[in-house]
């Protein structure tokens, strides 16, 4: 063992119980036998008395001692530039097997700067004036959200970044995903490479009351919901604003492709310059008084140019792919997640045409969407589409493609940002075209949208985000 690593394994001095109001993270448990607590205290943008508990090997409880030591009157931004391998330097060196203890060690440090985020103290003053604005950039870990805090500080800004943990299930594959401890590790590896200070803040329990919860309730209710609509505009984006707030930020930059207009009446989304990556749809659910605060540094770039400006400023994560999956799927799939979490497994049932004829069956209602055309497993003259899903009676309704055509939309939640008579277009699903259209009344339970021009029916549960111009001015749920 060498002199240092002997040291904290010996070193007792800041090992106690968290004090009351203190801020504590965790990290380790029974699956690696090493358990390590890590609390301090926030005093004028300092951290104070910072303490530590650990369960398990010497090294562990030594990368513990060993964080406190570096805590003790560090700055937030030094606090939050604690990495593991900073933690193994303090320890002189350590063996592959032993820097698990560092690694653990450094996720509790995060996780105790996370919840000094949420806990709605002040974390930091505004800067002077004078001094350069301060952002708060959120980080997924892929080049997005790196090229956007590259972005603001080359655009002279002080920046931090956040990520959040939002799902951990070992069914997952954590590497594809956005928001597990995998990605969390990366994209604080990233941010920590680029200089900037990173917190880990983790709202898994939010997001499976406000995301997971809804989406298995809707596929049970027979209807195909948007969980990643409700994830930015009702549990995601809205928290993170919040620690920008804390930190003395000016705002949030985020790697969304989109940007923000103002039409007079205030600030409203519309689409960005890359019409292939643009996300305004996803964020059509933030509320509008929110979109002030919001920075959208790829606003006018293209996905080419992106990973262009990563490579010539060596960020580590320039030619990563992108995550084509839903967070909580990622590696698993929707039957199989469905069927563990939502108690929707295999489930014999009738396909009927529309006039009820049986035609054969299915293993669920759950596994068919409106639209869909595979899977449906019947010979045809003519190619038959998923036309309604009935989950009461766990019955698929198909039929030819002249069926699902609609001129009219009936759609309930609706929210208005501008007059209903505003209207003009309306987007029925996330990439799909922006249709010509006028709402039949600007508030009630069963809006009708009235479309120019016959369409497939778009799934119900889905998002009908709605436009003035180019501008987004509300969004509803199709019913």
């Amino acid at each position: 063992m060498n002199d240092a690593l002997e040291h904290y394994s010996r070193d007792r001095s800041r090992e106690g119980e968290a004090r009351a109001g203190a801020h504590t993270g965790a990290a380790g448990g029974a699956a690696c036998g090493d358990l390590i607590n890590l609390s301090f205290e926030l005093e004028g943008g300092r951290v104070a008395r910072p303490q530590w508990l650990a369960e398990g090997c010497a090294t562990a409880r030594a990368a513990a001692a060993a964080s406190a030591e570096l805590l003790d009157e560090a700055t937030l931004a030094e606090a939050a530039l604690l990495s593991a391998s900073a933690i193994e330097a303090e320890l002189g060196g350590l063996s592959p097997i032993g820097r698990h203890g560092a690694e653990l060690a450094a996720d509790a440090v995060h996780r105790a700067l996370g919840e000094a985020a949420l806990s709605g103290e002040r974390m930091l003053d505004p800067p002077e004036p004078g001094r350069p604005r301060r952002v708060l950039v959120a980080m997924s870990g892929g080049v997005d959200s790196a090229v956007a805090l590259h972005r603001e500080r080359e655009a002279g800004a002080e920046v931090f970044a956040v990520t959040l943990e939002l799902w951990s299930d070992p069914a997952n594959d954590g590497e594809q995903s956005c928001c597990s401890p995998q990605a969390v590790r990366l994209a604080r590896s990233v941010a920590h490479r680029m200089g900037a200070p990173h917190l880990t803040v983790d709202l898994r329990d939010r997001f499976r009351a406000g995301v997971v919860e809804p989406f298995l309730e809707g596929y049970a209710a027979g209807v195909t919901p948007n969980p990643c609509v409700r994830c930015n505009g009702r549990v995601r984006l809205e928290p993170m604003l919040g620690i920008a707030e804390r930190l003395g930020a000016a705002g949030l930059a985020t790697g969304h492709y989109a940007r923000t207009v103002d039409d007079g009446d205030g600030p409203l989304l519309a689409p960005a310059a890359d019409d292939a990556k643009d996300q305004c749809y996803m964020l059509a659910a933030l509320p509008t008084a929110l979109l002030g605060r919001f920075r959208f540094p790829l606003a006018e770039l293209t996905k080419p140019e992106v990973r262009a400006i990563a490579e010539r400023a060596e960020i580590p994560v320039a030619s990563r792919p992108e995550s084509q999956d839903l967070c909580f799927l990622a590696g698993e799939g929707k039957a199989g997640f469905l069927a563990r979490h939502g108690d929707l497994g295999e489930r014999q049932g009738e396909i009927v045409d529309s006039g009820g004829a049986v035609l054969g069956t299915h293993s669920g209602h759950h596994n068919f969407t409106v639209g869909q055309r595979r899977g449906i497993g019947i010979g045809s003259p003519e190619p038959l589409y998923v036309l309604a899903t009935d989950a009461e009676r766990n019955r698929v309704v198909v039929g030819v493609a002249a069926e699902l055509e609609r001129d009219r939309v009936t759609v309930g939640e609706l929210v208005l940002h501008r007059p209903a008579e505003r209207v003009d277009k309306v987007r029925l699903r996330y990439r799909s075209p922006m249709l010509d259209c006028r709402l039949d009344s600007g508030a009630g339970v069963d809006t009708v949208v009235r479309l120019e021009r016959p369409v497939r029916r778009p799934a119900p549960g889905q998002t009908a985000v709605f436009f003035a111009g180019d501008a987004i001015v509300g969004h509803a749920v199709v019913a």
